[in-house]
């Protein structure tokens, strides 16, 4: 049983793709919060692994899903809000999981965020943005929805799906949904674990928020390094970006740093690791470090940054987000039934860069 003092982190996918992202992080054994999943499309809801579902706008739907219209999904939030007040009660922290571009997470995700404010929870959003593949029309929903998402989470992450394109290059289409999942798994993660997770450097929830209550948009860093470099290889990897060159953290005025290795994690790692991130953020930047210690991590180390505090007022920023990979893959092949398989085009680019 977890103990009453704990923070309560509720992960909550909204829409398919939301829920997509929460069967991937359930699958990958990623524990220490609760998940529930929201959609209108009762069939989907029973094909979720997690066990606590909210059927969205049963009367306006019936059932039968948003067609695609975000007015439909906001509706459909609106109508069930009491049921999401409810859900949400006693929560500390609250990911919302999204895919923006359709009509249930385009549409319901702006109206969870209100609901998640108002019983006064730290609201983390990160959604991802559509192909390029997938229309115009879809990319324009997803543009609105992620600017009236804005509005209402504290903290709002983006993963522009299209950045990959170059990337995931001959690789199967679903690996390439998948890798996006994947994202949305690790930055839930990194933040997560150095809240529930015992570490070698004690912070808590209250130090989380001093750095994403109110911060708006945020840079999400992602870097594994192995071998004798390991720990300078991660962090470098997690400021830039393969896919995103021009994405860099200088100048963030708040950063949020996992350090995560198995056993043989150094002190030297940490001091690394974090010298390399402490360089170019703001001088005065309020800066929270934690260190994980996980024995599958044996030999490797993976830094994930959360950077908030940029110039105020700037416009939403897509190529703020940041993946990179450096030395290693992220996860072990083997491990598909634990939803953490590399995806193949990963596995192509760190064979070109070692």
């Amino acid at each position: 049983m977890v103990p009453s003092q704990s923070a309560r982190i509720e992960v909550i996918g909204v829409g398919g793709g939301g829920s997509n992202a929460v069967n991937r992080m359930i699958a990958s054994d990623l524990q220490g919060v609760g998940y529930r999943v929201l959609n209108t499309d009762a069939q989907a809801l029973l094909q979720s692994a997690s066990q606590k579902r909210i059927q969205l706008g049963q009367k306006l739907t019936r059932g039968l899903g948003a067609g695609g219209n975000p007015v439909i999904g906001q509706k459909a939030a609106e109508e069930s809000r009491a049921e999401l007040q409810e859900s949400l009660q006693g929560a500390d922290l609250v990911f919302i999981a999204a895919g923006m571009g359709g009509g249930t997470g385009t549409g319901a995700a702006p109206i969870l965020a209100e609901v998640a404010k108002e019983v006064g929870a730290l609201t983390v959003g990160i959604v991802t943005k559509p192909f390029g593949f997938e229309g115009r029309k879809r990319l324009r929903q997803a543009e609105e929805g992620i600017a009236r998402l804005a509005e209402s989470v504290d903290t709002l992450i983006v993963i522009p799906n299209d950045r990959l394109r170059d990337a995931i290059a001959g690789a199967p289409l679903q690996e390439a949904f998948r890798a996006a999942d994947d994202v949305l798994r690790m930055g839930v993660k990194g933040i997560s674990d150095i809240i529930t997770r015992p570490g070698l450097v004690n912070v808590d929830f209250a130090d989380v928020r001093s750095v994403m209550a109110g911060a708006g948009t945020a840079l999400l860093g992602i870097g594994v390094g192995s071998g004798r470099s390991r720990a300078l290889e991660a962090a470098q990897a997690a400021m830039s970006s393969p896919l995103l060159e021009s994405a860099r953290i200088d100048g963030a005025k708040g950063c949020v740093i996992n350090i995560s290795g198995g056993k043989d994690m150094t002190l030297e790692d940490m001091t690394t690791a974090s010298e390399v991130i402490y360089e170019v953020v703001d001088p005065d930047a309020n800066i929270i470090v934690g260190a994980v210690v996980d024995e599958r991590l044996e030999g490797e180390i993976h830094v994930t940054v959360i950077a908030t505090g940029f110039e105020s007022g700037a416009p939403y920023r897509t190529e703020r987000t940041v993946v990179s990979f450096a030395g290693t893959p992220l996860f072990n092949s083997t491990q598909e039934e634990r939803g953490a398989k590399i995806p193949p085009f990963l596995l192509n680019r760190q064979s070109q860069e070692s």
